[in-house]
């Protein structure tokens, strides 16, 4: 409410002045409407929802329940995607005694390359309806090569791939091509 206060002087005589009156605003009914109009538009608003990516997981098994044999995958039925650092993916279809610097092959994450790739695998494959594709993530990978390469397994319609880490041998074989490779890259800039 906006009230009126009077200055009072008080004066013996002389000159009759009009008297200045100050206002004063009391803010007290603001602070109120400034809080219903944020409870307002946190009510109204809309609030983002989070991106999930969903993965299809085994079933854990019960306590009960007998372990499962450990999947055995023919080499001619699968390849292997190595996700490193700096946006690189390497792949092979070997195992540990055929896989060296100049085996574990290097690509790109474009159309022409990884997808090629999985295609040419898939189509050399024994049996095309169980190939699968194992993705192995290393600690250098960045998470949004991960998600394009489960989204390059929907582009490719490959339903049976596995997601699990990557084995010391293999790692230290990335290692040695990645640091081959570093200073090659380097001289080119």
């Amino acid at each position: 409410m906006a009230e009126v206060q009077v200055q009072e002087k008080g004066g013996d005589g002389g000159k009759v002045r009009s008297k200045k009156q100050n206002t004063r605003v009391d803010m007290t009914p603001m602070v109120d409407l400034g809080f219903l109009l944020i409870t307002f538009f946190m009510f109204t608003t809309t609030f983002s929802k989070p991106n999930v990516m969903d993965l299809g997981l085994p079933a854990k098994p019960k306590e009960n329940m007998p372990k499962p044999p450990p999947t055995e995958v023919d080499l001619k039925n699968s390849i292997t995607l190595i996700i490193g650092k700096n946006n690189r993916i390497f792949y092979h279809q070997l195992d540990q005694a055929g896989l060296n610097d100049e085996t574990l092959q290097e690509t790109t994450f474009d159309r022409e390359g990884i997808t090629k790739v999985i295609e040419r695998a898939k189509a050399g494959a024994i049996k095309q309806d169980i190939f699968t594709v194992i993705i192995k993530p290393t600690d250098d990978a960045v998470y949004k090569n991960f998600v394009d390469i489960l989204d390059e397994m929907a582009i490719t319609k490959n339903e049976r791939y596995g997601v699990t880490d990557i084995k010391d041998w293999e790692d230290a074989i990335y290692q040695r091509k990645v640091a081959d490779s570093a200073p090659a890259a380097a001289e080119v800039k």
